[in-house]
């Protein structure tokens, strides 16, 4: 099941998409009164649910306010998160290596312990929104085509196989990074924390809609050439792992987004690099999810 932000006439609303994907029906049509996606997140019930996957498989006709999926605009599903993205660093060992390359820095091809760190999201871009460039301080910009898991219910002292029962769903995000700045000031946060560099979307697929763990083809094209392909059962610390080892020392509330890692095909990769510039188009798909396409602005 897929849950969306959209806008239609002027009027934002949360949805769930029919199952052939041509329409989309407001979740108020059935009695939930939600207003934002956090609210479904934090507050849903098994009975809604339930019925949200009955109804998404009727015909639209009779369904107050259903609207053609072509006719609305669907937002990132999350567009003010409460608390910083929680990220995976060098979670595919291609993506490991050609980091280590860029930095001109030895690899032994051992990866140990999971690298986290934070990356502060005011606003969320949404499907199609513009990535701002910001080229006044940004001279290698980038892009990483993630998987990221919603936190369903609060995980404190999850043992790993209890951690899919602490899973809301799946989306995905494009960690926009600008290397100058990361590389400059020996940390990540800043670089990749720019306004605008946090496209996310087009939905949030629910975690019972596919088998646990997930295995979904992952990739990213800009300006229609594919730049990375995989599949996100080769992250080398799995969602169980993540969440377990993260809940041991702090709360991961409701709503908590995690981006899992990209794999191997980001700019910084190639030889020579192959960063973004105006005018490009950065598309990041994961199958069974869907897409999100941005364009990089001035």
């Amino acid at each position: 099941m897929k849950l969306l932000t959209y806008e239609v006439d002027r009027r934002k609303d949360i949805g769930v998409m029919s199952k052939d994907e041509m329409w989309v029906y407001p979740l108020r049509a059935f009695g939930m009164e939600y207003t934002s996606m956090m609210e479904v997140v934090k507050g849903f019930s098994q009975s809604e649910k339930d019925l949200l996957e009955h109804v998404s498989g009727l015909e639209p006709y009779g369904i107050t306010g259903a609207a053609m999926r072509s006719e609305v605009r669907i937002l990132a599903p999350i567009e003010a998160p409460e608390q910083d993205i929680i990220c995976l660093g060098l979670n595919y060992m291609e993506h490991a290596e050609e980091s280590a390359r860029f930095k001109k820095e030895a690899f032994d091809g051992v990866r140990k312990e999971a690298v986290y760190f934070s990356k502060r999201v005011n606003r969320t871009v949404g499907p199609d929104g513009e990535i701002s460039s910001h080229s006044d301080i940004v001279d290698s910009l980038d892009y990483e085509a993630e998987l990221g898991v919603i936190i369903g219910k609060e995980a404190y002292r999850v043992p790993k196989e209890q951690v899919r029962d602490h899973i809301f769903g799946y989306t995905i995000i494009n960690d926009v990074s600008a290397r100058n700045v990361q590389n400059a000031h020996k940390q990540w946060y800043f670089g990749k924390s720019l306004d605008g560099f946090t496209p996310m979307g087009p939905c949030i697929l629910t975690a019972d809609s596919v088998e646990y763990p997930p295995k979904f083809p992952i990739r990213s094209l800009v300006n229609g050439e594919v730049r990375q392909e995989s599949n996100t059962e080769r992250m080398i610390f799995d969602i169980d792992h993540i969440v377990s080892e993260l809940s041991m020392g702090m709360t991961l509330k409701a709503g908590t987004i995690i981006s899992t890692g990209t794999p191997s095909g980001v700019g910084m990769g190639f030889t020579p690099p192959k960063f973004l510039k105006a005018g490009d188009v950065v598309e990041c798909v994961i199958e069974g999810i869907g897409s999100i396409k941005n364009t990089v602005s001035e």
